[in-house]
């Protein structure tokens, strides 16, 4: 099976490490790629070009295509792909809403019955001052269009909410305002074909830059898998009275979904409520949740692409834990820093993002995120201890990461409300 991975990103590394294990997959590619995907032909074509992608595709005699980011299914990619009939993980653009507007996936919630913070739009700076006055005393703002996981403010500080919600609708994007929801926060990917969900492992990711989440969000600084905090059943629990009910209504709504949906999912006092849908693979935790999966993913990817997620047997996962550690460039999330030299980059378990060659050929960062770590152990603290080994391997001047990815859940500080 040839396949074709969409993205630059560790998230797509990982991917393609994966896939590579599978000894369905006979030839890897990637578009555009990056310079630590080996296990791939890289090609410089423009993903959210629908047209390019697919002459790609069928020159390369693609059996699958993958696609990892939220901006080329939002733009239809998945469709074009859909109308010359090369199969594609990955959803429509009809269905991508979920993800690419948040008032669309309250309202799909709301039809589906899904517990989620109560919400409101504001599409007026005239409006603004009125619906603050409506939430708190924590803020949360959220940019209602695709913001690669860094439109968010969570603020008990009614000026910063403000300042954020001004600037979306500067930039002509409404902000949606909502309750905060009170309760450790879990990350669960589920493959859907239709109205058949099939979940992943949960993971937890860690958004804000410093440690002891302080700081402002970014993409994602570190996650883990499995959660040992996560009460027996609660996977169970969310994909009943969550991922189903949406899938259904999706159906519904004439826009089934085919891909990965990722739940983001506060565990509140009364159970499982949604923060956030995104219509793929998350990064960072998808780099922990694929480290540990013993299934073919390229069949498996497969099935979904052809509707038949139904007949594929139970996924079948490994023993102990995995840890991902973003390691950033200087000034990230702000302005990162690029053109900086890496080295120790080479090692098994390090997955590239944001980095590039220079005219010497020398691996130099390119982005916020430059690499992503990730450890396996028997249990977490070892998973731990083995993604900061690798690390401290790796040199990049100015770059920073959190040490303290999964400390609090090893430590046994995470709970449930009770």
């Amino acid at each position: 099976m040839r396949i074709l991975v969409i993205g630059s990103g560790a998230r797509e590394h990982a991917l393609l490490v994966a896939l590579a294990a599978d000894p369905a997959v006979s030839e890897l590619h990637a578009a555009p790629g990056n310079p630590g995907m080996v296990q791939a032909t890289c090609h410089a074509v423009p993903v959210t070009d629908p047209a390019a992608v697919t002459a790609l595709a069928r020159r390369i005699g693609a059996d699958l295509v993958v696609i990892g980011p939220e901006v080329p299914l939002v733009a239809g990619v998945a469709d074009v792909l859909r109308e010359a009939d090369i199969p594609v993980f990955g959803p429509s653009a009809a269905a991508a809403r979920i993800e690419g507007s948040k008032a669309f996936a309250k309202d799909v919630m709301a039809a589906a019955g899904v517990r989620t913070a109560r919400a409101e739009i504001v599409d007026s700076p005239a409006d603004l001052d009125e619906a603050l006055d409506r939430f708190g005393p924590t803020w949360v703002v959220k940019d209602d269009g695709l913001a690669a996981g860094k439109g968010v403010v969570v603020t008990p500080d009614r000026a910063a909410a403000h300042a954020h919600a001004l600037a979306c609708l500067d930039d002509g994007h409404p902000v949606l305002l909502e309750s905060f929801l009170d309760g450790p926060e879990v990350s669960l990917f589920c493959l859907v074909d239709g109205e058949t969900v099939v979940p992943l492992l949960p993971a937890q990711d860690h958004k804000r830059v410093g440690e002891g989440d302080r700081g402002p969000n970014t993409g994602g600084m570190g996650a883990y898998t499995p959660l040992p905090w996560l009460p027996a059943g609660m996977v169970d629990r969310i994909v009943a009275e969550v991922c189903e009910p949406v899938a259904r209504e999706m159906v519904a709504r004439g826009c089934g979904f085919s891909g990965l949906l990722y739940a983001g999912l506060a565990i509140t006092a009364e159970g499982p409520e949604v923060v956030e849908f995104n219509c793929r693979f998350g990064d960072p935790e998808t780099q922990a949740v694929l480290a540990l999966l013993e299934s073919p993913l390229g069949e498996t990817l497969h099935a979904v692409a052809t509707g038949r997620l139904a007949e594929v047997p139970p996924l079948v996962w490994r023993d102990g834990a995995a840890v991902t550690v973003v390691l950033a460039a200087e000034h990230y999330p702000a302005t990162p820093r690029r053109g900086d030299l890496i080295e120790g980059a080479e090692q098994p378990g390090v997955l590239h993002a944001g980095t590039a060659r220079d005219a010497d050929g020398r691996l130099v960062s390119a982005g916020g995120r430059v690499l992503s770590v990730v450890g396996t152990g028997p249990d977490l603290a070892a998973a731990r201890a083995e993604a900061y080994r690798i690390l401290d391997g790796v040199e990049l001047p100015g770059g920073h990461f959190r040490r303290d990815i999964g400390q609090a859940a090893e430590e046994g500080r995470i709970s449930v409300p009770g």
